[in-house]
């Protein structure tokens, strides 16, 4: 069996009566929340296996960190 096609449905952004200014600003918000520009970056350099695998377990770690002090930190008075 052939691969299968991924289906991508483009990004879109109407400029409306706000101006081009909102919509580049809106198109910028879409992009980073595809993952798009992260995407972007990370190919711009090749990283060997071993390296992406410890930028991986790294970045791991620090997300587990950033929510263990979230959880130990009280919240507002």
């Amino acid at each position: 069996m052939p691969s299968e096609a991924v289906q991508c449905k483009p990004l879109e952004v109407v400029v409306g009566d706000k101006g081009i200014e909102r919509a580049i600003k809106h198109l910028k918000r879409k992009l980073a929340s595809e993952g798009i520009l992260r995407e972007l970056k990370s190919r711009r350099h090749y990283l060997k296996p071993s390296i992406k695998r410890r930028k991986k377990q790294a970045e791991a770690a620090r997300r587990r960190r950033k929510r263990a002090k979230a959880d130990t930190e009280p919240r507002g008075l």
